[in-house]
C-alpha cells in the first residue's frame, strides 16, 4: 500500500508536517473525523488514530473531512505518478474522471484487466476501489461547485456526477457532516459565485517549494498563436474536454495556483483540473526530488539555483506528439509558426475566435503534402494521427508507459528521442533522462556532468535532471 510506516506517520502528524499532506491522511477514532498530516486542529494519542493512503479510503472507514484543514483538497501523492503498474494507471485515469464518463466497466477496458482485478489493485494499492476513488472526487467537485459558483443544487449535483439529488445529498452529509446549502454558505469570502455559471475559480494546491512564475514561462515560451497566450506572468489556453473546450487562465496566488475555468459543460471541472495539474507539474514532491539529486555534488548547484523545480505535462498527448515532431530541427520560435499555422487552418474556433489544437481524427484525414513542413514530417503526423484516431496509440497518463513507448518507435518518422519526450511529458513519466538531447548534452559538458550509462542513480528523478540541465543552457 501507497503508505509509511505507522511511526513515520505519526512522527509527522506530531510535527505538522505539510510534506506528506496528499501522501496519507489521519483520522482520528474518537472524533470520526479525518486530516491532513499537517492539520493544527488535531493531536492525537497514537492509540486513537489510524492512517490512510487515500482521502477515500477514510471516507469508505466512516470518516468525515476536517472542516479546518480540507483534507480532500490537498495536492495528489506523486507516487501515483512514480508507479506505472496497474494501479498507478487506475489513478490516473480516476483523476482524469474516467469513471464519470465510462464507468468502472469502462475504466477496466482502458487497463485491459478485469473490473475484480482493477478493484483489487485499487484496493491493495490505496485502501479503496474505483467506486470509492470516484465517490470521494465528486464530493471534492461537488464543494468546489458550491462554493465558488452559483449554480442551483440540483445542478451542482448532476455537473458533480451524482446519479441522483438524493445521493448527493447523502454523500455531502456523509463525507463534510453538511448539507449542501451548509457548504455554500460557509464558503470563502473570496470565492463568491461568478455570475458567469459557466466560469469557476479554483485554487490548486501544490507543494512547496514550486517557482510558479518559471513554470508558466516555460509553457508561454512555447505558446502556439491562437491557442495559447503568455501575458504579464499569466498563461491562457484552451483545452479539449470531454464535452466541449475549456478555456482556462494560470496564474500565480500565494501558495497556490489560481486557475480561472470556463467551461462548455461545468462537468468537465473534474477532467480540466486534473489536466491542468498535469500541465504544471503540480503533485510534484518537491523535497524528495531536491533531496535525492542535490546529493549528487555535480548537480547540487542546479538543485540550489532552482529549488522545486517542475517537470511540466501536457494537457493532450496528441497534441504534444504533434509539437515533437513539428519542432525537430528547427527553432522553439519557427515550431510556434508551423503550429500556430495548423491550428488556424485546422483547429475549431471557440471563446471569442481562440483556437482549438486541431484532433487527431482532423489531421488523420488530411494529405500529408498540405502541411506546411517536410513531406516526411507531415507523413510522420499523419500517421501518428491515424494511429491515436484509430484507438491503436493512447498517449494519455492510463497507458503503459513501456508498452507505449515501444508503439511510439515502430511508426515511421519516431525515433528515440522523440518518444522519450512524448513520455516525458505527454505520459508524465518522472523518470526520463534525454541524453541525446542537444540542450541536454551541452549543459552537461559545461558543467562537468557526466551522463553515460543514463546515470541511474539519479532514478527515479530523472525528468528533472533533465529539466534542470535545459534550465542551465
Amino acid at each position: 500500500m501507497l503508505l509509511p510506516d505507522f511511526d513515520t506517520c505519526y512522527l509527522a502528524v506530531r510535527s505538522r508536517d505539510p510534506r506528506f499532506d496528499g501522501w496519507f491522511f489521519t483520522a482520528v477514532r474518537t472524533t470520526g473525523i479525518y486530516c491532513r498530516p499537517s492539520c493544527p486542529a488535531i493531536t492525537p494519542q497514537r492509540r486513537n488514530v489510524t492512517f490512510h493512503a487515500s482521502a477515500a479510503a477514510a471516507q469508505r472507514a466512516g470518516y468525515r473531512a476536517c472542516k479546518r484543514c480540507r483534507p480532500d483538497a490537498t495536492p495528489g501523492s506523486a507516487q501515483w505518478d512514480l508507479r506505472g503498474d496497474l494501479a498507478g494507471r487506475a489513478l490516473r485515469l480516476i483523476g482524469d474522471g474516467l469513471i464519470d464518463r465510462e464507468g468502472v466497466p469502462g475504466l477496466a477496458r482502458r487497463l485491459g484487466y478485469s473490473q475484480r482485478q482493477v478493484n483489487r489493485a485499487l484496493l491493495d494499492a490505496v485502501g479503496a476501489g474505483p467506486i470509492a476513488l470516484a465517490r470521494a472526487q465528486r464530493a471534492q467537485t461537488a464543494r468546489t461547485l458550491l462554493e465558488t459558483t452559483t449554480l442551483p443544487v440540483a445542478d451542482v449535483a448532476f455537473a458533480a456526477g451524482f446519479a441522483s439529488v438524493r445521493q448527493f445529498n447523502d454523500t455531502v452529509r456523509a463525507v463534510f457532516a453538511s448539507t449542501p446549502t451548509g457548504l455554500r454558505a460557509a464558503g470563502r469570502p473570496d470565492a463568491a459565485g461568478d455570475p458567469d455559471i459557466g466560469t469557476i475559480t479554483l485554487r490548486l494546491p501544490y507543494r512547496a517549494p514550486m517557482d510558479l512564475s518559471a513554470t508558466l514561462e516555460f509553457l508561454g515560451a512555447r505558446a502556439i498563436p491562437g491557442v495559447e497566450q503568455f501575458t504579464d506572468g499569466t498563461f491562457t489556453r484552451v483545452i479539449s474536454a470531454p464535452h466541449g473546450p475549456a478555456l482556462v487562465t494560470l496564474s500565480p496566488g500565494d501558495g497556490y495556483l489560481a486557475c480561472r475555468a470556463t467551461l462548455a459543460e461545468v462537468r468537465d471541472l473534474v477532467t480540466v483540473s486534473a489536466r491542468v495539474r498535469r500541465l504544471l507539474d503540480l503533485d510534484a514532491d518537491p523535497v524528495a526530488v531536491d533531496d535525492a539529486l542535490g546529493a549528487d555534488p555535480a548537480l547540487a548547484p542546479l538543485v540550489s539555483k532552482r529549488p522545486g523545480l517542475r517537470s511540466p505535462g501536457a494537457v493532450d498527448g496528441f497534441e504534444l506528439a504533434v509539437r515533437a515532431i513539428v519542432g525537430q530541427q528547427i527553432s522553439v520560435a519557427g515550431a510556434r509558426t508551423v503550429l500556430g499555422r495548423l491550428a488556424a487552418e485546422h483547429g475549431a474556433r471557440a471563446f471569442g475566435g481562440r483556437l482549438q489544437f486541431p484532433t487527431a481524427e482532423r489531421l488523420a484525414a488530411l494529405d500529408p503534402a498540405t502541411l506546411p513542413m517536410p513531406r516526411a514530417r507531415g507523413r510522420t503526423i499523419v500517421t501518428i494521427a491515424r494511429a491515436c484516431a484509430e484507438g491503436t496509440l493512447g498517449l494519455d497518463p492510463g497507458v503503459d508507459r513501456g508498452d507505449e513507448r515501444a508503439r511510439l518507435l515502430a511508426l515511421p518518422g519516431v525515433g528515440p528521442w522523440t518518444a522519450d519526450y512524448l513520455r516525458l511529458r505527454a505520459l508524465g513519466d518522472p523518470d526520463v533522462l534525454l541524453a541525446g538531447d542537444l540542450g541536454v548534452r551541452r549543459s552537461a559538458q559545461a558543467l562537468g556532468i557526466e551522463l553515460a550509462g543514463g546515470r541511474g542513480d539519479w532514478a527515479p528523478w530523472r525528468s528533472y535532471v533533465t529539466h534542470h540541465l535545459w534550465a542551465a543552457h
